[in-house]
């Protein structure tokens, strides 16, 4: 298990609504967060160590958003 951490353009609910079925459609994730809180809104992802940062990114930019690992 391993946990991941990204700096990302994901800004409200709407936002979340949006990534959610191309982040859970990652079977390799077991759980993910944003916090829309965080200046950086923080998206943390937990998930087995065969996932590569460069998959969420890529994920994420499908989705049309950005993401950096922090």
């Amino acid at each position: 298990m391993q946990t991941l951490k990204f700096k990302t353009n994901i800004k409200c609910a709407g936002c979340i609504a949006t990534v959610t079925p191309h982040l859970n459609g990652l079977n390799k994730i077991d759980n993910w967060e944003v916090d829309i809180e965080n200046p950086d809104k923080i998206l943390k992802v937990e998930a087995d160590n065969e996932l590569k940062a460069a998959e969420i990114i890529g994920t994420l930019e499908k989705a049309g958003y950005k993401a950096e690992e922090v």
